[in-house]
């Protein structure tokens, strides 16, 4: 089936209709739940996998917050989701619990209202924190936040709200995909230095430069994807591509909205910043038309949207 999406709030939509949004909910009034006597901050404390959590929460001075009547809903790391938070960031636990924005931290997993898992939908979700998460439902109905993080155990009941397991602590982007990408230029190895430079030439960095309110997807060709095509075009560098072209191109590696890799969808045709022209996601091969997405680096959150690096520079199609 050929899905088709659309833009709108930010988010993608299905032609249909079908808003991607997040809804919090109380449980039909026909459901009788189980009484649950344990608080939030009692289950975290009480339960081995959570001590990680609880010590955080303490020395954060968070725990009224989990403690009072709510309802809120915790997107809680166990610890094994601390443990792999920590390996990849190069920091100890130690270290974790001195940092001074701890509780922004802990308050980006608390959301106001109680969200069963049934009704969690794709979309922005303002946390404690007074910053946006981004949930995506995967093609098998998995719950994935910042296209990071998964549920692994949902709907843990508490007296005063819901608890899901997720396995990778989250955090809120603190740089733009312009500063992504330009940071990834200059690292040990780099990756977008020829994408910085067209875009600079283009003069297309403001464009990726946004706020939280752009929401954009880029499609990131690696540096060895623009020098295959400089190859194809017999051209030594960015500089002798005409710059109309080369904005045409840099314009179609740009969705106009916020679409992690959970989103996408078999055949769905994506909008492109380039007027008139989309591209067609095949996830049975990863790709976005025939460039292949590189799964090491899916997902690369911003404050204005997110990125996927691509192996091959997509170029649109001839006017006719």
């Amino acid at each position: 089936m050929n899905t088709q999406w659309k833009w709108a709030n930010g988010r993608l939509i299905l032609a249909a209709g079908v808003a991607l949004s997040f809804v919090l909910t109380s449980c039909n009034d026909d459901e009788t739940p189980p009484v649950q006597t344990q608080n939030i901050l009692e289950i975290a404390s009480s339960t081995p996998t959570f001590s990680t959590l609880a010590t955080a929460v303490e020395t954060a001075g968070l725990e009224e917050a989990l403690a009072a009547d709510g309802p809120i809903t915790v997107f809680a790391p166990n610890n094994d989701a601390f443990n792999s938070f920590l390996t990849n960031q190069g920091i100890t636990a130690e270290e974790l619990l001195a940092n001074p924005d701890l509780d922004g931290i802990l308050a980006y997993h608390v959301v106001s209202g109680s969200a069963p898992a049934a009704d969690i939908e794709p979309g922005a979700v303002e946390t404690l924190s007074e910053q946006n998460f981004y949930v995506s439902v995967d093609p098998q109905g998995g719950i994935w936040i910042n296209g990071k993080s998964r549920v692994t155990q949902a709907d843990v009941a508490a007296s005063n709200g819901i608890i899901h397991v997720i396995d990778y602590v989250i955090t809120p982007p603190r740089q733009s995909i312009a500063e992504i990408a330009v940071d990834a230029s200059e690292a040990e190895t780099p990756q977008f230095t020829q994408l910085v430079a067209a875009l600079t030439r283009a003069n297309l960095v403001d464009a990726v430069s946004g706020d939280a309110t752009d929401n954009l997807t880029v499609f990131a060709p690696t540096d060895a994807a623009f020098e295959a095509l400089y190859e194809a075009l017999g051209v030594s560098g960015i500089d002798e591509i005409p710059l109309e072209t080369l904005t045409d191109v840099l314009l179609y590696h740009v969705v106009p909205a916020r679409a992690f890799s959970q989103d996408l969808r078999q055949d769905a045709t994506l909008p492109t910043l380039l007027e008139g022209q989309t591209l067609t996601v095949d996830l049975a091969n990863l790709q976005i038309n025939e460039s292949g997405l590189i799964q090491e680096s899916l997902n690369i959150h911003g404050v204005n949207g997110v990125i996927h690096a691509i192996d091959q520079v997509l170029l649109p199609a001839a006017d006719e």
